[in-house]
This record gives C-alpha cells, sequence and structure tokens, in this order.
C-alpha cells in the first residue's frame, strides 16, 4: 500500500519509538540520550540494543537489526509494512486512509480468508457421519464437545478431494490452495487433499487469525502429527499452538508442554495458560514471544530422555531474556494428560506450586550424574557443579548455589565459592579475548552482521555508506553534479539504498527510516540505520561528497578487466585519506 507521506510523518510522531519499544523491552541503562535493553531480537545477557529518542531509531550493536518504529513493529509482530502501519494506526486511534492494498497484501488477506474456511470446513465434518472416527478418538482421549468448540477441533475426511472441492465451490482455485499448504501437487498431474484422516488442531495466532493447521492421524500411518508448511501467513518457529488463548489467562505464567493434546487437556482441566511449540523444539522467536505475554514460564514438558533434553534446551533460552524458568517434574505419568487423567487437576496443580526453579533443575541434572559416595565422582561433581554456578549471572546467586554445592559434596564451602568465582573470572576473560581478536580482525568492523549482504571491496563500500550518510543527512547534496549512478556500487544492498534514497529526494520527498521503510526490505533497513549510525564530519560535506565519488570511480575501474592494478594501486595509495 502506499501511503501518503503526510499520513506516515503524522504516524509516526504520534508513535514515539521509545514508548513502542518499551512495550516490549525493558529500557533502562543510557548512554548519552539513548536507552539501551537486551535485545528482543536474539539471545544476550548485556544490553546491545539502543534506542534513541532524538532520531527515532533503534539499533543492536550485537545482531545489527535497525530501524524506525515502523521497522521495530514489522520485525517484533511478524507483520508487512502496511499491517505495521494499520498496527500502529490503531494503537493511536488513527483512521486509516482509504487505498488499494498492494498485491502481497492482497494475498495474504487471501490466504487468511481461505484458511478460515478450510477451519470451518473442517469443523462442521466433525459433526458428520464420517467424522465418527475422530469424534471416537475424542471420547478416548476425554476431550468434551465445549473444548472441541473452544480449540476449532474439526475432521480431515479419508478422501483426497473433500477439502478441495469444499473450496473450489467458495471461488478458490488449486495454487492458492498450494500456497496455503492445504493441497498438494501430483506427481502426474492434478491437486490433493495434504490433511486427511485426521483430527484437525487449527493454529490461531495472537491477533485471531487461522494462520494454518496440525493434524492427528487417527489411524495407521506416518506422520502422526502433520503441520502446515511454512507459507506467507505461517512460520511455525514464529508461533505457539494456543497462544491465543492463553494470552487471556490471569494464572500469572504460561505452561510451556510438548503436544496439542497435552494443551487441551490443560485447558479443559482449568488450567488455561497452557501452549506448545508446532512440533519443533523451543525456539529463540517463540521464548520472546512468550515473554511479551509473561514473566514466568512453567516448562511441562514429556517424562522421557527427550522431554528433559528439550526442557534443559528451552532453559538455556529462556534464561536469556527477563523470565522467570520452573519445570514440573511428573512421576507416574509421561506427559500432563496421562498425569490429570491418572490423578485429576488438584494433583496437577499441587505439583504445578511445587516446581523448581530452572537453577535446582538444572543442579539436580548435574547431581543426579554422579555417586558421590565415590571420591573420583565427587570431584567430577564437583568441576561440572562450579562451572554451573560460575555462569550464573548474579554473585549472590552464585554464592547460594556454591554453598549448597560445597554441602551436597561434603567439602569447605570456601573452597567451592572461590573455586567458582576463578572459573567465572577465566570465562569472561576467554570471552574478552575472543571478542578482542574478532574485533581486531582486518575489516571485521566494517563488514555487515548478515553474511548475505558482506561486502566483496570493502574499499568502495566504505565510500559508497559515506555517500549515502550524506544523502541521508544533507538531502541537498543530491542537486551536486557528478554523482554516480547505483550501478557503479560495488555493494548491491547499499546500490540499491542509495537508488531509493536519491530517487525520493529527487522527487523531493522526505527521507527517514519512516518514509524509505515501504521500499527497502528488513535487511537493508538494518544496513542503512548501521550506516548512519557512523560519525560524519558534515561542516566540510562537500569535499567529503567529492572524496566519496572519486573513491567510488577509482574502485570501478579497479574491478574493469584489463585495469593496470600497480598503476591504480599507487593511485588508491596517494589518495587513502579519504573519509570512511
Amino acid at each position: 500500500m502506499a501511503f501518503p507521506e503526510k499520513f506516515i510523518t503524522e504516524l509516526v510522531e504520534r508513535n514515539d519509538i521509545v514508548d513502542v519499544v518499551s512495550g516490549y523491552v525493558r529500557l533502562g541503562k543510557k548512554s548519552g540520550s539513548n536507552m539501551f535493553g537486551l535485545c528482543p531480537f536474539h539471545s544476550e545477557k548485556t544490553p546491545s540494543f539502543s534506542v534513541s529518542p532524538d532520531k527515532q531509531i533503534y539499533h543492536c550493536f550485537g545482531c545489527g537489526k535497525g530501524g524506525g518504529v515502523i521497522n521495530f513493529i514489522m520485525e517484533i509482530e511478524g507483520l508487512t509494512f502496511p499491517e505495521a502501519v494499520e498496527f500502529l494506526a490503531r494503537r493511536v486511534n488513527m483512521p486509516m486512509p482509504e487505498q488499494e492494498n498492494d498485491a502481497e497484501s492482497r494475498k495474504r488477506a487471501r490466504m487468511l480468508a481461505l484458511n478460515k474456511d478450510a477451519a470451518r470446513f473442517f469443523y462442521e465434518q466433525l459433526s458428520t457421519p464420517a467424522g465418527q472416527p475422530a469424534r471416537d478418538y475424542m471420547a478416548k482421549r476425554r476431550i468434551g464437545p465445549a473444548t472441541a468448540k473452544n480449540f476449532g477441533l474439526g475432521f480431515a475426511p479419508d478422501s483426497w478431494e473433500s477439502l478441495r472441492n469444499a473450496m473450489k465451490a467458495k471461488g478458490y482455485n488449486d495454487f492458492e490452495m498450494a500456497d496455503a499448504g492445504l493441497v498438494r501437487r501430483g506427481k502426474t498431474s492434478g491437486f490433493y487433499d495434504t490433511f486427511r484422516n485426521r483430527l484437525m488442531f487449527p493454529v490461531i495466532d495472537v491477533r485471531g487469525n487461522v494462520i494454518g493447521f496440525s493434524g492427528r492421524i487417527l489411524g495407521d500411518g506416518e506422520p502422526k502429527y502433520m503441520n502446515s508448511p511454512e507459507t506467507l501467513v505461517f512460520n511455525k518457529s514464529r508461533n505457539l499452538f494456543a497462544l491465543n488463548l492463553a494470552k487471556k489467562s490471569k494464572s500469572g505464567y504460561i505452561i510451556l508442554s510438548e503436544g496439542n493434546i497435552d494443551v487441551v487437556s490443560l485447558h479443559q482441566a482449568g488450567f488455561d495458560s497452557a501452549v506448545a511449540s508446532l512440533g519443533t523444539s523451543l525456539t529463540a522467536e517463540q521464548a520472546r514471544l512468550l515473554s511479551r505475554y509473561t514473566k514466568e514460564v512453567i516448562i511441562a514438558y514429556d517424562n522421557d530422555g527427550a522431554g528433559l533434553k528439550a526442557s534443559q534446551r528451552a532453559i538455556g533460552i529462556l534464561e536469556q531474556l527477563d523470565v522467570k524458568v520452573r519445570v514440573l517434574r511428573m512421576s507416574g505419568a509421561k506427559d500432563p494428560d496421562e498425569f490429570i487423567k491418572l490423578k485429576g487437576p488438584d494433583a496437577f496443580r499441587n505439583l504445578l506450586e511445587a516446581s523448581e526453579n530452572q537453577v535446582d533443575y538444572r543442579l539436580k541434572a548435574v547431581t543426579d550424574k554422579y555417586d558421590l559416595t565415590q571420591d573420583d565422582q565427587k570431584v567430577a561433581f564437583l568441576r561440572e557443579a562450579t562451572d554451573f554456578v560460575a555462569r550464573l549471572p548474579g554473585s549472590l546467586e552464585r554464592q547460594v548455589y556454591a554453598m549448597r554445592v560445597a554441602t551436597m559434596a561434603g567439602v569447605a564451602a570456601d573452597a567451592v565459592t572461590g573455586e567458582v568465582e576463578r572459573r567465572r573470572k577465566r570465562m569472561i576473560r576467554s570471552a574478552q579475548r575472543t571478542d578482542e581478536r574478532e574485533q581486531t580482525r582486518p575489516g571485521i568492523q566494517m563488514q555487515p552482521p548478515e553474511k548475505a549482504l558482506r561486502y566483496d571491496d570493502p574499499g568502495s563500500a566504505a565510500a559508497e555508506e559515506g555517500l549515502i550518510r550524506l544523502l541521508y543527512n544533507e538531502p541537498a547534496l543530491v542537486k551536486r553534479p557528478n554523482l554516480p549512478p547505483a550501478e557503479d556500487f560495488s555493494a548491491p544492498a547499499l546500490g540499491r539504498i542509495y537508488g531509493v534514497i536519491r530517487q525520493k529526494l529527487e522527487r523531493g520527498d522526505t527521507v527517514n527510516t519512516a518514509t524509505l521503510g515501504a521500499a527497502l526490505s528488513g535487511e537493508e533497513m538494518n544496513l542503512l540505520v548501521r550506516v548512519i549510525q557512523k560519525p560524519e564530519v558534515l561542516n566540510r560535506s562537500d569535499q567529503a561528497l567529492q572524496d566519496y565519488i572519486r573513491k567510488i570511480q577509482e574502485h570501478k575501474d579497479a574491478r574493469q578487466p584489463g585495469t593496470d592494478l600497480r598503476e591504480l594501486q599507487k593511485k588508491l595509495k596517494e589518495t587513502k585519506g579519504y573519509r570512511g
């Protein structure tokens, strides 16, 4: 959607970036006028996510992401540019301009409508004679009609074209259904239904859109569970089953379980904050999504080897965020569904109340590996336990658990606390040395974090960045003669950014992160913010402009076949003092 510049400008003015970002990130530490917090886009323990109230931009020095308030909402909510604009407009009660959606937005809206109609079809099929196998399975798992309705459970008939024919009758074509993952193309010709003879669980996002499906097979066959493929609207690593329901819970925590049936059983038993990942281990994106709706997560994975391993991994991801983590220990049942059926909701509630914090849980996992009556086993335990405690972030936390380790092993507390702090200092020194080596590698600071955007010609790229920075900060420079075409740039991403900025300035448009957001990709916006964050001496901008132009031309000449490289190298050395 092409929005009027006046509308975008007002939208950004009314959505202060500090206010918007503060809804997702705890901003506290200050450096100059900038505010810092833990980046919501990657796991980190030291705040490197910067928000500038003056420039109305954000930038992470760790992962490289950056942009304005619209880009932030696009990234954090997983929205397109028009959807992010609409999101922010609703936030401040601004009416949207009446314009036609762009092609991608129309396709997205069409796919969401198709998914909604497919969910209705599956739901209706559940009550037909053909849906008896699904109803039998639900009865066996003690899933009641009210719960089935609450989750929108349905049935995919044991047929090759039931859904396909029903959706065709509603005006959808095979290619739209294939894009949504609802049908597949046959090996020779034609299309057939993806989901057949399955209990269907619609996946609904936090905005109430049906974005995909998960189907549990009702007979023999593999896979037992099948999820929709990645589509324009569905990314399983960025969504959680039942979060649309759990976000309304008043419990104060979210229960993270492994499967859809566990979630359904938990909700039916009164635990309305249960969610599950979609056929994968917990991802960093899912953890960040959880952290927006709760500050406490209780992990209730299956009570087997795979579940224990998945719990450890989930703890590692969640502890990077400002989230309290507890872990459920079940005995006499393999998962929450079975536990509730065997012992009842009250017993499960007691289990929740007795759940361990993640440090206790992980320390016990270390303890269980060793026989502390054997001296050699005790030494091995102390090595692993002190290494674990040394990694805890708080000094008081390290002190408390170091003393516990000492008591468990029957050794002096001072010996363990001293070893913990020595190990911690070694870890810090090692991390600092690694960071220093990385930072001193030739050209490392020059390169963008994204590998796809790496510069083949860093010398030319430095000048290209400088030219972009000058035009962004001093738009009047676009009228100067001899500006190079974007095709002369060695870095395609920089050439694209430069071309967009130059085109807008030549039309007399305003150039900022908001007005550029619709024209640049997320990676290009990250790169632009990284470029404009670098210092530039603007009181000699005309001279700097000519230096940058000359350097770009010289490097372009060097890339031409047949160039006298020795002569060119001499020339480059003579002019290496240009500002980069």
